[in-house]
C-alpha cells in the first residue's frame, strides 16, 4: 500500500512538471508567431 502511494505521488508530481513544460513551450511558440507576424506586418507596403 505504501509504494502504491509513494507512486502515485510521484507519477502526479511528474505530470504537474510536464503540464508547466508544455505551457512554457505554448508561450514560446505564440512567442514566434507574434515575431513572424511583426516581420510581414512590417514588410508590407503602406
Amino acid at each position: 500500500m505504501r509504494k502504491i502511494l509513494i507512486l502515485t505521488a510521484a507519477a502526479a508530481a511528474l505530470l504537474v512538471g510536464a503540464c508547466n513544460t508544455i505551457a512554457g513551450a505554448g508561450k514560446d511558440v505564440s512567442g514566434a508567431g507574434h515575431a513572424v507576424t511583426d516581420t510581414a506586418n512590417d514588410a508590407k507596403p503602406h
